[in-house]
């Protein structure tokens, strides 16, 4: 096949391993175990194991193996302030000051910690704005918030509406912030979509209003840069699995406002105690004046060790660098689409915004048959994943992707459709997708 050649960019395979060999990060992807004849582009669900996260594991496991309950105090670093140090190294990532980071708990633990903690509904004012396209999650967490307090979420949760179904108009979310409203809470980037909300326009918004702000950031820390405190945000959630690459269940992080460490948080824990009291086993709960106050129940080791390994090889690669070539990585995708797969018989579209600032970490490919068709490229051993209902997510993963690979994504799509293979194949959707 002839090169096509648009907005600098060219169709032919030829080009696709040039972009690999001038490409700064290539020698990444070596620290990484990525599996044998597989193409793995599901990072935006579960990053792959770098071999820094693993050496972190094993140091983990033979501290616990050699010390006992002794490494409490006497690992390196002591498991007594991991959550602390972790988070203090994750600030760097989020832009945020080191003691207004913590690694602690799950993604929805912390929304409801943070969510209860800010939300303070006072007589008319009592409405949570989030919005229709949010992950399932975030909403059962404000639903429960809500009905804690005795209050209707038919009512009280105000959802921004989306007019396609893709994408949210952050102007609209903006209208919705009036005298009903006590809190709002968004996610970053759109689960299905990828769209890149304007945090800072919603945060100018919402605290010219005085309503507190908070987002869920899984689809953006570690493939968007980000400032929090530029922002001036009030609070923030977020997974280490995805672009972090900690591992599946690993532990997540919150960011909380240095400007809110006097507030008490809503469900106390004694790992949030102040340090240096919290063995004196007192009842009269002190909360740490910093996010560790958040902390809730005692930090899972074994779930937190990867991340070690993994934050310094982000750090040492830069925010900057990985951003950079995420958004190359998706512009070529979008143009191969474009180009090559968005005419009959294909019919592929793309449904995430095409500007790089609206734009996150993954692309979201859409065709009636997705799910067939992701079947069908996991049979090739091209690892995408689905969602509902004409969804194909695809996020090249800056650290161990390749532009090669993502042409390869092309060239099967291409043959799927020209042999319909998935014709074959089931419509059920499985347990995990």
């Amino acid at each position: 096949m002839c090169a096509v050649k648009s907005i600098g960019f060219e169709t032919g395979e030829k080009y696709a391993r040039e972009l690999d060999l001038s490409d700064p990060l290539r020698k990444y992807r070596e620290r990484f175990h990525t599996p044998r004849s597989m193409i793995y582009l599901d990072g935006n669900s579960l990053g792959l194991l770098s071999k820094d996260a693993h050496a972190s594991i094993l140091r983990v496991v033979n501290e616990w193996k050699t010390l006992g309950i002794r490494g409490w105090l006497e690992a390196q670093p002591p498991w007594f302030y991991l959550a602390e140090n972790l988070g203090s190294t994750c600030a760097k990532l989020v832009g945020a000051k080191p003691d207004e980071v913590v690694a602690t708990g799950t993604t929805t633990i912390n929304i409801h910690s943070l969510v209860n903690t800010f939300y303070r509904p006072c007589g008319s004012r009592r409405g949570i704005i989030a919005d229709e396209l949010d992950f399932p999650s975030d909403i059962y967490a404000l639903k429960s918030a809500l009905e804690l307090r005795g209050l209707d979420p038919d009512i009280d949760l105000i959802l921004t509406p989306s007019k396609d179904g893709r994408f949210l108009e952050e102007s609209e979310i903006v209208e919705l912030m009036d005298e009903r409203v006590a809190l709002i809470f968004l996610p970053s980037v759109l689960y299905r979509s990828g769209q890149l909300l304007n945090m800072q326009y919603l945060v100018e918004e919402a605290h010219s209003r005085g309503i507190p702000i908070g987002f869920d950031c899984c689809h953006s820390v570690g493939i968007v840069e980000h400032h929090f405190d530029k922002l001036d945000l009030d609070f923030a959630v977020w997974c280490s699995y995805k672009y972090l690459n900690g591992g599946p269940g690993s532990t997540a992080f919150l960011y909380v406002n240095r400007k809110h460490f006097d507030q008490k948080p809503a469900i106390a824990g004694w790992f949030g105690c102040v340090k240096d009291k919290q063995f004196d086993m007192s009842l009269e709960f002190q909360h740490s004046k910093s996010a560790g106050g958040w902390q809730i129940s005692s930090p899972a080791i074994l779930s937190s060790a990867p991340i070690e390994g993994s934050l310094k090889m982000i750090l040492e690669v830069g925010m900057e660098e990985i951003r950079r070539k995420s958004l190359k990585m998706t512009s070529y995708l979008t143009f191969l689409i474009d180009e090559l797969l968005s005419q009959y018989p294909y019919n592929f579209s793309i449904g995430t915004p095409r500007e790089d600032h609206r734009r996150g970490g993954h692309v979201a490919i859409e065709h009636k048959e997705a799910m067939r068709i992701s079947a069908a490229l996991r049979t090739r051993g091209i690892i995408p994943d689905h969602r509902r209902p004409n969804i194909i997510r695809v996020a090249p993963v800056p650290l161990y992707n390749t532009y090669s690979e993502v042409r390869q994504l092309i060239q099967s799509l291409k043959e799927i459709i020209e042999g319909e293979e998935y014709r074959g194949l089931s419509r059920n959707r499985k347990m995990i997708s």
